[in-house]
């Protein structure tokens, strides 16, 4: 048997003990159910039995492994899956996920085990049964029961449990601490849990709430007396130093070094909100949080500006490929200066430290052995004298019953099939339009398989690190085992090979890019080794932030080439892979006006900590999410401005209205002090998940801040105290002043995510940002007594969804990029036929000018991307745009007899495909005996081809004289 499941999965840890507790062996393999080699899996934990049988339900695997265990266990099977797994579920969920409920009705259920317990020594009788496998594995997730009080029974029989030997074997193998239900997020490939509703109505938790204040809840109000105590005891002022860094960060013996990168943006193109949240959004949030936490911290990026899509860039906007890394250069800094994102440096990869510090490592390689040599069939423009990379060539694709026309050097548009160049039928040179010739050319290789054994060593030191997709990347790209891979390009545009014989080639970008981390850091500071190759005594820990198609570059091909140098470089050590931010229900594509990319994020009015904030709580962490303005708007109407915001608005308009802003003298009570205690849990998860760069989980433990604090303000109603006796008085003065103390702590908090918030929020308390005790996670007395804070003002504005319904508008596409396109399209989805011979002159002349317009629109899109979501509607359009120009002319040919208004029959479109068919393979059959035989043999060949292009022809309605100027184009 074989157990498939994701980190972290509760279900995965209980599917595990069952087939451990029924004497059964199963391996175990982590996987992510968003990769395409596990597509036939739609829902994690699955057991596959030896016989091939799948079961993905654990409730179905408790009845297959354990079938005899009566109705009553049945029961509380379906119990455990639909009713208190959900409640879990919400307790945790952010958001428009956020459910105020959760903790209510979790309670009920804690209270319903309590009270079943007490007279059962098991939940389903008096020996374990599968449902008490069942419910513990959900409750020792997230420290689900730490704390909890009047549950003497529940405990004692969770102990039981846990102590069970095969409970054991498995929790030593699969921690519980790694255990949590955001993991249930990402085992389903069709959505998470949150659409699972509580199991309980208004009314119901209106009876809930009755019954836990008559009998006390064992979740929501309890703490043990020593978090209560430590929460009394670091209460208190110090004196905090202000946030300096040195002008040049370096490190330092005997203190966390934390070296950060985020992936190198392709500089021509306009990034996307998936980018920024995927690479250097991400990368600013944790370098924010680790400069706060102390530690010593330096953030370097830049953007990639090699390779032939720079080249291809360049001759679609008729610059020079230097000019096009300008222009966009410039367009990538504004977008992430005005995202707020906190470079210590951004830099490019086209200056002199990156060419010699690329040339010097090739050479390094190769002294080292890992440089092989190899032949490589390529096709050579006579005209350009060049070789043609993939996206320099194009020609008819070669896969049967295809046929079309403008396939690229590496993909065909139509069929979707790969394309090698050198068998593209009739090539052609993508700027000069002539034929090119095959020709061999020399090539180096770097010789991975030969690194692999070290390679592999490294990764299973590191791996744990990293997150869950990119191990699962990187094992199947070892698994698959590593191949040589070719390091160097016939182009113009890149770093020169410094190797006798390959001074007129470049580095292929693969092997160019990644010594750009190095090269910015030595444009950074000249003392940049002691950050790449640090002294034994230095520490330095390697943070990487990527999209999951990057992570091979980075956890495979980059440090094999670093471990082939061998002179002690720094590899990474945590890879942070996040998976695709979508937009609504489909992709970004800026050709079709589709998505919000960085430049239009500017343009809505919407601040950029808004956008900032979003993003982190949408980031998709461990599967694909989508941008959604609703969710926008709902996450900002409710966590920023009414959670929030409204907090914070509220303890310091008291604190100024009353107190005229200073604030008053505290004397803490019990209540106090337990809500204190209640805040330094949170604080601590949210270091936990900061530490770990869980940037979902900080937003929620920060936002739960903020709901203890509103919770505590209105139901102490300080409001009603300030105006009764001298005690009340006092309280209320200790209530504003803690409330104003959370408001600075959440602005600490919040600072990674949102820098300008803020600091407006720490002038209106006229403070400083101070250091996060990451060891010591406690709230301290941040502003004591007397303290005089500034003026208070709304710090969110909400949302109003007629403002959001004209972005979704705005932002939804097609937006129409130019007129010329508009035309071609609605040319090509007009299916009127021609009503006269003169509409019909007239209607040519349009339909050639539209397959002009749009066969340009199509070769602009394919050069800047190969998303084919992007590309393939307009190569649709094309498609049909030349059908139409086909009819057409058929028709004027027939209607030049006989001028009465006429309609033409329809094409036979299965002959026309079948002649098609025909004359692809007799076109490669020629081909071949040309390049092997003697005239003699391939001749008659000739006239089969040429005998069947007449007839397509005549079928098609084009003349001789059409066809061959077809040709000279």
């Amino acid at each position: 048997m074989k157990i498939y499941t994701n980190e972290g999965n509760p279900f995965g840890l209980q599917m595990q003990i069952l087939v451990k507790l029924a004497k059964c062996e199963a391996s175990v393999e982590k996987i992510n159910i968003n990769d395409d080699k596990t597509i036939n899996l739609t829902l994690l934990p699955t057991l596959e039995l030896d016989n091939g049988f799948m079961l993905f339900s654990t409730n179905a695997v408790a009845r297959y492994l354990f079938p005899d265990e009566g109705e009553t266990r049945d029961d509380w099977l379906e119990w455990s899956v639909n009713v208190l797994a959900p409640t879990l579920v919400h307790r945790i969920g952010i958001g428009h996920h956020a459910n105020p409920n959760a903790l209510l009705v979790l309670n009920v259920l804690i209270k319903k085990l309590e009270d079943h317990l007490k007279t059962s020594p098991y939940i389903a009788g008096n020996s374990v049964t599968t449902a008490d496998i069942s419910i513990w594995s959900l409750l020792a997730s997230d420290d689900t029961l730490k704390g909890a009080k009047d549950i003497n029974y529940l405990l004692k029989w969770y102990q039981k449990i846990d102590g069970l030997p095969e409970v054991q074997e498995i929790t030593q193998k699969e921690l519980i601490k790694s255990i949590t239900f955001n993991a249930l997020q990402n085992s389903n490939r069709y959505g998470g849990w949150y659409h699972i509703p509580l199991r309980q109505s208004v009314s119901e938790v209106t009876e809930t709430a009755k019954i836990l204040t008559e009998t006390g809840s064992s979740l929501a109000e309890t703490l043990t007396d020593d978090e209560i105590t430590a929460a009394r005891v670091h209460f208190i002022h110090r004196p905090t130093e202000d946030l300096k860094e040195p002008r040049t960060i370096l490190p330092k013996v005997g203190e966390r070094n934390i070296l950060i990168t985020s992936a190198l943006p392709y500089v021509n193109n306009v990034p996307h909100l998936g980018n920024i949240i995927g690479c250097v959004l991400s990368a600013d949030i944790f370098a924010r949080y680790c400069r706060t936490a102390g530690y010593n911290t330096l953030f370097i990026s830049g953007t990639d500006e090699y390779g032939t899509a720079t080249e291809n860039k360049a001759l679609a906007e008729n610059l020079t490929p230097k000019e096009i890394c300008d222009k966009y250069f410039e367009l990538h800094n504004s977008i992430y200066c005005w995202f707020g994102i906190g470079f210590d440096y951004f830099g490019r990869t086209t200056t002199q430290e990156q060419t010699e510090i690329v040339q010097e490592g090739f050479k390094d390689v190769y002294n080292s052995g890992f440089i092989i040599n190899e032949s490589v069939e390529q096709l050579l423009c006579q005209k350009c004298d060049r070789f043609l990379a993939d996206r320099f060539v194009e020609g008819t694709c070669p896969h049967p019953g295809c046929g079309y026309e403008d396939a690229r050097g590496d993909q065909c548009d139509k069929c979707s099939k790969l394309v090698n160049a050198i068998d593209l039928i009739r090539p052609r040179c993508k700027v000069c339009n002539t034929a090119p010739i095959i020709r061999s050319s020399e090539q180096l290789f770097m010789d991975l398989p030969k690194i692999e054994p070290k390679l592999r060593d490294w990764v299973e030191k590191y791996e744990n690190g990293w997150t869950n997709n990119a191990r699962v990347i990187t094992r199947a790209w070892l698994r698959e085992g590593l191949k040589p891979r070719c390091i160097t390009r016939d182009l113009k545009w890149g770093i020169p090979v410094p190797h006798k014989g390959f001074e007129h080639k470049v580095f292929y970008v693969w092997f160019d890019a990644p010594f750009g981390y190095i090269s910015m850091t030595k444009r950074y500071t000249k003392e940049y080794k002691q950050w790449w190759q640090p002294s034994e005594e230095v520490n330095v820990e390697l943070y990487q932030f990527m999209a999951k198609d990057n992570v091979p570059f980075h956890s495979v091909v980059w440090p094999g080439i670093l471990l082939a140098i061998n002179k002690g470089h720094v590899l990474v050590s945590h890879i942070m892979a996040t998976e695709y931010l979508n937009y609504e229900d489909g992709k970004f594509s800026k050709s079709r006006g589709i998505g919000v990319f960085g430049n239009d994020a500017q343009e809505t009015g919407i601040p950029a900590d808004v956008w900032r904030f979003y993003l982190a709580s949408a980031r998709p962490e461990g599967q694909d999410s989508s941008f959604s303005w609703n969710d926008l708007a709902a996450r900002n109407n409710s966590e920023l401005l009414n959670n929030l915001g409204n907090f914070i608005n509220r303890a310091l308009v008291f604190c100024d209205k009353y107190y005229d802003g200073i604030l008053p003298d505290m004397n803490l009570s019990k209540e106090d002090e337990i809500l204190l205690a209640f805040i330094n849990r949170e604080l601590r998860g949210y270091i936990n998940s900061l530490e770990k760069a869980r940037l979902r989980d900080g937003i929620r433990h920060l936002l739960s801040i903020s709901r203890h604090g509103n919770g505590y303000m209105q139901s102490q109603q300080p409001w009603v105290l300030f105006k009764g006796n001298e005690q009340q008085q006092a309280r209320a003065a200790t209530i504003i002043g803690l409330c104003c103390n959370i408001a600075c702590l959440l602005a600490n908090l919040l600072f990674p995510f949102m820098p300008t918030t803020a600091r407006t929020i720490f002038q209106q308390l006229n403070t400083k940002q101070t250091n996060l005790q990451a060891e010591k996670p406690y709230i301290s007395l941040l502003l004591p007594s007397g303290h005089k804070i500034g003026k208070p003002a709304p710090i969110f504005t909400k949302l109003e969804q007629n403002f959001i319904e004209e972005m979704k508008k705005k932002y939804s596409g097609p937006q129409i990029l130019n007129t010329a396109a508009a035309a071609a399209t609605a040319i090509a989805t007009d299916k009127q036929p021609p009503q006269s011979n003169g509409i019909e002159v007239k209607t040519i002349a349009e339909l050639e000018m539209a397959v002009k317009v749009q066969g340009d629109k199509v070769r602009q899109l394919k050069m800047n991307t190969k998303d084919k979501t992007v590309w393939q509607p307009e190569v649709n359009i094309l498609l049909d745009l030349k059908k139409q120009l086909t009819e057409a002319q058929s028709k004027q040919t027939s209607s030049t007899c006989d001028l009465k208004p006429k309609i033409t029959n329809n094409l036979d479109v299965n002959k026309i495909k079948e002649l098609e068919e025909k004359i692809s393979k007799q076109g490669e059959k020629v081909r071949t005996l040309k390049a092997t035989s003697e005239s003699t043999i391939w001749k008659p060949e000739v006239e089969i081809l040429l005998s069947l292009k007449k007839e397509f022809n005549a079928l098609t309605g084009v003349t001789e004289t059409q066809s061959k100027n077809k040709k000279k184009k």
